[in-house]
C-alpha cells in the first residue's frame, strides 16, 4: 500500500456507477471500496442475480460487454434457449457465462454464507484490486406502483421495458436493514464519497436510505460530494428522467440533486448546466461544474482524476 494512499468510497448503481468505478480505479494512491446497490436484486430460475453488484464485478475485472455496458462479452444464451423450450419465463437475458456466477452466489448462499463474503471472494477470485461493498446483507427490494399494482424493478425495467407510468417507490425491508460492518468501516475512514452518477430513485436510494448507513453519511456530510446522473435534464442512459417526471421531480441536476441534501452539500455537474449554479448558491450549497460525460476510459480517468484532487470543506 502506497504511504500516501487515499481511501475512497463510491456509493454506485450499475452502469453509470461502474464508469466512474472503472476510472477511479486507473488512478495510483487511491484505495477504492464501492458500496452498490442492491434494491433490483430478484431470483431468477432459482438462482440470486444481483445485476448491479455484477456489473460492478464484471467491469472492474475487464469481462462487462462494452457495447451493452453490463454482461460478460463473449456471450451465449444456449441456458435461455432450452429453459424457453420447457416453458420458462426468460425474459430476464441471463448469458450461459452469467449463469455460471449466479450458480457459485446460489450454492454458497444455500450454507448460509453472509453475501458480503461471497462477494468478496467472487472480486477477489476475477482479480479485482477494490473492494465491492454489500450496503446490507439483509433484503431490500425496490418495488414500483404502477395502475396495475407493486412489480419488482426487474419486471418493470426489462420485462416491462420501463413503459408503465411509475406511481409510487418503495424499498421493502430497508427499516430494517442493518449495514454491513464493511460499509461501516469504509465510510468512517474515508477521506471522501463520491456519490456516483447513477439514477438516484432506484440505484442511490436503495443504499442511502439504510438507517444505519444514512446515518453515518450524515456524520461523514463533509467529505461527501456527488455526481449528477443529469446533463440538460436528459440522463445518458436508463429511465432517471421520465421516474422523476413521473414522481412529480423536476428533470434536472438542481432537482434531482435535492435527493441528497441531508447528506452531501457538494455537487458536480456538468458544464452545460452551469445555469442552474444560482440555485445551488440560493440553497447554500457547492456547485462544481466540468465534463461529466465519459464515453472513453480517458473520460473516465479524467472525471475521477478530476474529483480526487478537489477540495471540498
Amino acid at each position: 500500500m502506497a504511504k500516501h494512499s487515499k481511501n475512497i468510497v463510491l456509493i454506485s448503481g450499475g452502469v453509470g456507477g461502474a464508469k466512474l468505478a472503472e476510472g477511479l480505479n486507473t488512478l495510483n494512491n487511491i484505495n477504492l471500496s464501492v458500496i452498490g446497490n442492491i434494491g433490483d436484486d430478484e431470483e431468477f430460475h432459482g438462482l440470486r442475480v444481483s445485476p448491479d453488484i455484477d456489473t460492478l464485478i464484471y467491469t472492474l475485472s475487464e469481462m462487462v460487454n462494452r457495447d451493452q455496458g453490463w454482461g460478460l462479452k463473449d456471450d451465449t444464451y444456449k441456458s435461455l434457449s432450452i429453459l424457453r423450450k420447457l416453458g420458462c419465463e426468460t425474459w430476464m437475458s441471463l448469458g450461459d457465462l452469467d449463469f455460471g456466477l449466479h450458480i457459485y452466489r446460489q450454492s454458497r448462499l444455500k450454507k448460509n454464507h453472509r453475501p458480503s463474503d461471497i462477494t468478496k471472494d467472487i472480486a477477489r477470485k476475477l482479480g479485482i484490486a477494490a473492494k465491492i461493498i454489500l450496503p446490507t446483507d439483509d433484503k431490500v427490494r425496490t418495488k414500483v406502483k404502477t395502475k396495475e399494482g407493486w412489480i419488482s424493478f426487474q419486471e418493470y425495467f426489462v420485462k416491462k421495458k420501463c413503459s408503465p407510468k411509475v406511481l409510487k417507490l418503495s424499498y421493502a425491508g430497508i427499516k430494517s436493514a442493518k449495514v454491513t460492518k464493511e460499509a461501516e468501516r469504509a465510510i468512517t475512514d474515508a477521506a471522501l464519497i463520491i456519490i456516483a452518477p447513477s439514477n438516484p430513485l432506484v440505484s442511490i436510494k436503495p443504499i442511502i436510505e439504510i438507517p444505519g448507513l444514512k446515518a453515518i453519511m450524515r456524520k461523514n456530510i463533509k467529505k461527501v460530494i456527488s455526481v449528477s446522473p443529469l446533463i440538460e435534464g436528459k440522463a445518458v442512459k436508463g429511465p432517471t428522467r421520465k421516474m422523476l417526471i413521473q414522481l412529480g421531480i423536476k428533470p434536472d441536476s438542481f432537482s434531482c440533486m435535492q435527493l441528497y441534501k441531508d447528506i452531501c452539500k457538494s455537487f458536480i455537474l456538468d458544464s452545460s448546466d452551469k445555469f442552474l449554479e444560482k440555485k445551488f448558491n440560493v440553497a447554500k450549497q457547492k456547485s462544481i461544474f466540468t465534463d461529466t460525460l465519459m464515453t472513453s476510459l480517458a473520460d473516465k480517468r479524467r472525471l475521477a482524476k478530476f474529483i480526487i484532487n478537489l477540495s471540498i470543506d
